[in-house]
């Protein structure tokens, strides 16, 4: 789907910044992650000054030489969302959202089959407050008992 010139500046804008971060946290020099990735060290250089478009393939390869969740960090990043892609980028919530974002489509299709055409856009936030809430409880559940088995009987 071709999206306004507006909308892909803005999509460049916010990958040449976690780009940047995920380039200048890498504990590679630039000149070893432009060969990694098979571009020129100029060329990065121009990507990561917002000099250069990037393609969505392109910076999953800088995100992944660099040792980032490409798939999540770039979402992210597209959602609005710049400063917790570079945070998560080489974490567990990463690679959980990596894992997720991934599973998510193909989890709705098989549960929800044809009333996937009954989900409103509407219930998104609240899906979304929904699964966050169900994930601490999740975790309250494992903390709860880890205490339980280490206690004295």
């Amino acid at each position: 789907m071709h999206q306004p010139a507006p909308f892909r500046g803005e999509a460049n804008t916010s990958l040449a910044h976690i780009l940047v971060h995920a380039i200048e946290s890498s504990d590679k020099p630039k000149h070893q992650i432009a060969r990694e990735v098979g571009i020129h060290r100029e060329t990065l250089l121009r990507v990561m000054r917002g000099d250069r478009p990037i393609g969505l393939d392109e910076a999953a390869r800088v995100l992944n030489v660099c040792g980032a969740f490409p798939r999540a960090s770039m979402i992210l990043a597209l959602a609005g969302q710049e400063d917790l892609a570079c945070e998560w980028m080489r974490s567990e919530m990463g690679e959980f959202l990596e894992d997720f974002f991934t599973a998510l489509p193909g989890q709705l299709e098989r549960t929800l089959g044809r009333r996937v055409e009954d989900l409103r856009p509407r219930w998104a936030n609240g899906t979304s407050q929904l699964v966050a809430r169900m994930l601490a409880k999740h975790i309250d559940d494992f903390a709860n008992r880890d205490i339980s088995m280490a206690l004295p009987r």
